[in-house]
């Protein structure tokens, strides 16, 4: 297909609203019910700007990217409410659209008012596939939407120019990690602690972790056992024009309850709670439990910060938590 087919092509989809959206599924684990969707746009089936990365790779070349991405929320927004689905929607947006000089402010506020949702449901998921280096404008840029009530997500963190700095400026109230990360994690312990150190800085940050990418049993249950609660993938729902209203059965192979957590007895070692914490990087603290497994205390991950960073080869083993006065 020449340049100018594909032109051609583009203005064909723009003029006449030829967007497919399709709606695929976040799910939260300990409701067990569906948390949102993400919407994604396709070219027309017969078009070879079908796929999204045509399509978008298109827009780009041509200077027409916001157009396209305005035209895609639109139809986003439209279907969203006329299946009447629940929970969050989730719009993709690059920072160059966001940054375009041009682009009149308020078309997306008022397109939620005629299709009778508020912002409030809505998150920005900032799609980053070009470096972004001015933060500044960036940040007032989402400062005006969260004014205006919606939410911000930064998605495939750790696969950007610069996701890390993203989250720093930012502080969106949601972080999805690359899928890259989630790929065999249940055979890779370092991406075991990429996840977890995601986690912690979340939970400091006060950022909602999604997982996507997910499309194994054993991926999942792994991250069920770290904490994570949002997740989403082909194993739990796949793109698809209608939207998902009820939440599927977990797969049978994970076995892990999500309201499961761990406990230490009155003698366990600093070694063994730092071992407990490294392992579930969600807690903030463990429960203590006697001999007879009865409640008796918390300790809390706060109590050894200086500690905790250590390796644990190198922990005092032989004295423990209750001797050292931590509880």
């Amino acid at each position: 297909m020449t340049v100018a087919e594909q032109l051609s092509a583009l203005s064909a989809i723009l003029a006449q609203s030829r967007i497919h959206s399709l709606f695929q599924p976040i799910m939260c684990l300990s409701e067990q019910r569906v948390f949102g969707h993400e919407a994604l746009s396709r070219g027309p089936s017969n078009s070879p700007l079908h796929a999204p990365l045509n399509l978008f790779t298109v827009a780009r070349q041509a200077g027409r990217l916001t157009e396209l991405e305005a035209a895609c929320r639109e139809s986003a927004c439209r279907r969203f409410s006329e299946q009447q689905l629940q929970g969050k929607l989730f719009l993709n947006v690059s920072p160059e659209s966001l940054l375009e000089p041009h682009y009149p402010s308020g078309l997306t506020l008022k397109l939620l008012e005629q299709v009778g949702l508020p912002p409030s449901r809505v998150v920005i998921e900032l799609t980053e596939h070009t470096p972004t280096d001015d933060f500044q404008l960036l940040s007032n840029a989402l400062h005006h939407y969260r004014d205006m009530g919606f939410s911000i997500a930064i998605d495939d963190l750790g696969a950007g120019y610069s996701s890390l700095r993203l989250w720093s400026e930012l502080r969106p109230e949601y972080v999805k990690i690359d899928r890259h990360f989630i790929d065999g994690i249940h055979r890779d312990p370092l991406k075991r602690e990429f996840v977890g150190s995601i986690l912690q800085i979340a939970r400091a940050s006060k950022a909602q972790v999604i997982a996507e990418g997910i499309e194994l049993a054993e991926e999942l249950a792994v991250l069920v056992e770290m904490g994570v609660d949002l997740v989403q993938g082909y194993l739990l729902g796949r793109p698809q024009e209608l939207g998902v209203r009820e939440a599927r059965p977990l797969p049978v192979s994970i076995s892990v309850p999500l309201a499961e957590q761990p406990t230490v007895r009155l003698n366990a070692t600093i070694g063994q709670l730092l071992e407990l914490f490294g392992r579930h990087q969600h807690l903030d603290a463990l429960q203590v439990v006697d001999a007879d497994g009865r409640p008796c205390g918390l300790i809390h991950r706060d109590a050894f910060p200086v500690m905790a960073l250590s390796p644990a080869s190198q922990l005092p083993h032989r004295y423990s938590a209750k001797a050292q006065g931590l509880w």
